[in-house]
């Protein structure tokens, strides 16, 4: 991935300063140094307006380009689909009483797709190449995931649950797309969302559902 083989480099045209509304390369300036500051600085203390400034663009214009500051995280490291602007849509929409089978769904759908897939495993074999990258992605995940699905969780364990949920599909991300552990790399979504719901409805402490197949009286199974 061409964004991530220069995440700690700043080129000198990348660096050169003055108003550049509307010009080709101002989205490319501007995730230039939004890539910089994200690894100096760290996830947290950066603001669209503080990259706005040393860019020397408007703060409107990043707002028109990337949303929101996950929105920018996601395009300084190449990402066609960031996994908090991923999250954050379906924690908003849908059914709560589904969340970790959407969920599920949802991260295979992503990591399977061509035009996104390959980009969050370069991201992710970064991670054990890179120290300054991997405190990004550790921060970034700290505050966009899991301590989103702490505050809807909610509770005084809300945090422990939230870090476990990620936890699986941190395992399943790792045996899936990075060890490509078989039968994990090779099953179907279905099959997935099967074994690895209830462990994540366990960790939300939501009940966990019987396949209809678990619940049919022993009687009633076919032999």
């Amino acid at each position: 991935m061409a964004g991530l083989t220069s995440i700690s480099t700043v080129t000198n045209k990348e660096s050169q300063r003055g108003r550049r509304p509307g010009k080709p390369d101002t989205r490319a300036v501007i995730l230039a140094v939004a890539r910089r500051r994200f690894l100096e600085d760290g996830y947290h203390a950066v603001t669209l307006r503080s990259i706005a400034a040393e860019a020397d663009v408007d703060l409107a214009l990043l707002s028109y380009y990337f949303g929101s500051k996950k929105g920018l995280f996601g395009a300084a490291l190449a990402l066609r689909a960031n996994p908090a602007e991923v999250l954050a849509r379906l924690l908003n929409e849908g059914d709560p009483g589904t969340l970790p089978e959407r969920v599920l769904r949802q991260v295979i759908a992503v990591w399977d797709a061509p035009e996104s897939g390959p980009a969050l495993l370069t991201l992710l074999r970064s991670t054990a190449q890179d120290a300054a990258v991997a405190a990004l992605v550790h921060e970034a995940l700290e505050r966009e995931i899991v301590d989103r699905i702490a505050e809807r969780v909610g509770g005084r364990t809300g945090r422990q649950r939230a870090a476990s949920f990620t936890a699986v599909l941190a395992g399943l991300i790792t045996t899936r797309y990075l060890l490509r552990l078989e039968p994990m790399a090779s099953m179907s979504s279905d099959d997935v969302v099967r074994l690895l719901s209830p462990q994540l409805r366990q960790a939300l402490g939501m009940p966990v559902r019987r396949s209809p197949a678990a619940s049919r009286p022993e009687s009633r199974r076919t032999p």
